[in-house]
């Protein structure tokens, strides 16, 4: 899974507030990557970017609405040239931090035909969501997403189709 496609995934599934970054050092695996990407920004990077966009643009300013509250949004990614250059034990020390009652698992996909592993958790704080994590992992492949502050996931929903955004049916409660 790529980095983008990761992070779009958090997006989709993601109604945030409050959140907190958890710890996730995979910074070894960088010498044995033939690629590597590493997103680190926080909540004033992701307004100094939001500055950028144009209020008057319907579509940029809901993007504009929608990041103006986050926290964080963290992203390690490597691809390798063979399997086995990332070991389960680094995907185990980030799993120990997301267990209940704070995290739930909501989503575990595992193909073993493909080697393919993916996993979203959410965090839930006084009945709130407030963190989302999400696991990708494929033989040659590791991505590990945090998206930390509120989302409003009704607007999310409404950028569906637009900036490379899957469309998804959030529905609406009644």
């Amino acid at each position: 899974m790529k980095p983008f496609r990761a992070l779009v995934l958090a997006g989709c599934v993601a109604a945030l507030a409050n959140a907190q970054q958890f710890q996730f050092n995979l910074d070894h695996l960088a010498a044995k990557a033939s690629e590597t990407v590493d997103i680190s920004l926080n909540g004033s990077m992701l307004q100094l970017g939001a500055k950028f966009l144009d209020p008057k643009d319907p579509d940029q300013d809901k993007v504009k609405k929608l990041i103006g509250g986050l926290e964080g949004v963290y992203v390690k990614s490597f691809e390798f040239q063979k399997a086995g250059e990332w070991t389960p034990a680094d995907l185990e020390a980030i799993r120990k931090q997301l267990k209940a009652p704070e995290w739930s698992k909501i989503v575990g996909v595992k193909s073993t035909a493909e080697g393919e592993t993916d996993e979203i958790y959410l965090r839930s704080q006084n009945g709130k969501i407030t963190g989302v994590a999400i696991l990708a992992a494929e033989p040659k492949e590791l991505t590990v997403v945090n998206i930390a502050g509120p989302v409003d996931l009704d607007s999310l929903a409404e950028l569906g189709g637009h900036y490379h955004i899957p469309k998804v049916d959030v529905g609406k409660q009644k």
